[in-house]
């Protein structure tokens, strides 16, 4: 089975590729009101799935049977999978409105090359995507995903190859998917837990209602909690779709007659990388509050105020979690005494830099870059502003820059403990 980065898929074009080139040229030739091949069906003026009943309404705009849809998500520890500030996905299900739910629904539509159908489709970006927040906790990331396609994308009714006007081969596939990673970007459940003081802990227990109660403000409706062995594990959100699942709107509903099985106190909630005591001869940790030292988030402001963040890879993100940096202090000898003003940072990728100018992070990283603070606000070079082209938004990220050059963009960077 095919794994790894999007730049391992070379040779032949695939189907989707072919058909693209010729459809282009096809277009090319032809009135410019002719529908874009590849797209889902218009649905105007769409129905709220579970809201209305179903009278025959055409199923390329109305999900049914399974018209409610759960996004879920994994807290897994034994291993620990993804990111230790995020949980990762589970799925996107497509639920009957009364709890019961459809599975396996087309077996002609049961792939098991997904990353080959991504990567096709132009969307290397998406599988990289999955591979850090999509796990599988055998370590088969691919069966994961081969899994949760056959077994509930093939469910969704407008998700039918017949809805699409020109079809191309699993165009299906990379709608399901990014719809996914889009809705999961929506709901970063770390961070709705940790405004309400809920955060991992190898000491620490909470209740179920504070949990639910944290859950459902941020979410706008009850969620489902699961638990294993008496640990949150598992996070369940329901929406309705007004229209279809690729284009249409996902409002935000109740559970659908699924309960949550965790005790009602003594809830754990562990660390994904318990936190070692200090041992004689090492430093105590560092406190949390204090600037560039220790873990913490990397803020981005712009028009000041606070929007987005550095994720792993070094970008400017503005949805899903932020990512979780160290900063290391260096001894640096100046002038015979010596000052630890300098620090590097690290991220879950490796090493940060400013690399060809731009802001990078990752094992391809031998010369991090060494920064100083003025307060909480990072400097390179003397400088704290740095410089983008655009403000990113939704799925797309935006490069940071240590100079201006054309660019119009100006963002301070600031640093949040954890």
């Amino acid at each position: 089975m095919m794994r790894g980065s999007s730049q391992q898929f070379m040779g032949i074009p695939g189907p989707q590729k072919i058909l693209k080139t010729i459809s282009s040229i096809w277009l090319s030739q032809t009135p410019n009101e002719l529908t874009t091949p590849g797209s889902s069906s218009s649905c105007p003026g769409s129905e709220i799935s579970c809201q209305a009943q179903y009278h025959g309404q055409d199923t390329c705009c109305f999900n049914y049977p399974g018209g409610q849809m759960l996004q879920t998500q994994f807290w897994d520890v034994d291993p620990a999978l993804g990111p230790a500030d995020a949980w990762t996905i589970h799925g996107l299900w497509p639920d009957h409105c009364g709890g019961g739910f459809d599975q396996f629904c087309d077996s002609k539509r049961e792939y098991s090359n997904i990353s080959l159908i991504l990567v096709d489709a132009g969307r290397g970006d998406l599988l990289d995507y999955m591979s850090e927040y999509w796990k599988d906790f055998r370590g088969d990331d691919s069966n994961l995903w081969q899994h949760e396609w056959n077994k509930h994308g093939t469910c969704v009714s407008t998700l039918e190859t017949h809805c699409y006007t020109d079809y191309l081969p699993q165009q299906e596939v990379v709608d399901y998917f990014d719809k996914t990673v889009e809705v999961y970007k929506e709901l970063p459940s770390h961070e709705f837990l940790a405004n309400a003081g809920i955060i991992p802990s190898q000491t620490k227990t909470y209740a179920l209602a504070d949990i639910e109660a944290a859950l459902e403000l941020a979410h706008g409706n009850p969620v489902t909690v699961r638990c294993r062995n008496g640990a949150l594990n598992e996070i369940w959100y329901y929406f309705n779709i007004a229209g279809s699942l690729q284009t249409g709107k996902f409002i935000t509903a109740g559970p659908d007659g699924q309960k949550s099985n965790c005790p009602s106190k003594g809830i754990k909630y562990p660390l994904k990388h318990p936190k070692h005591e200090p041992t004689p001869g090492h430093p105590e940790p560092i406190a949390p509050g204090t600037p560039f030292a220790g873990r913490g988030n990397l803020i981005v402001s712009t028009l000041n105020r606070k929007y987005g963040c550095i994720i792993s890879y070094g970008t400017w993100f503005t949805s899903g979690t932020c990512a979780t940096f160290r900063a290391e202090k260096l001894s640096v000898n100046m002038n015979s005494y010596l000052t630890d003003d300098k620090f590097t940072l690290k991220s879950s990728k490796g090493p940060c830099a400013f690399q060809g100018d731009a802001l990078t992070c990752g094992p391809q990283i031998t010369a991090p870059s060494e920064f100083t603070a003025k307060g909480d606000k990072l400097t390179y070079n003397d400088r704290n502003i740095f410089f983008a082209d655009h403000v990113p938004s939704k799925r797309t990220q935006s490069t940071v820059y240590a100079s201006q050059g054309q660019r119009s963009i100006e963002v301070e960077i600031t640093w949040t403990g954890k």
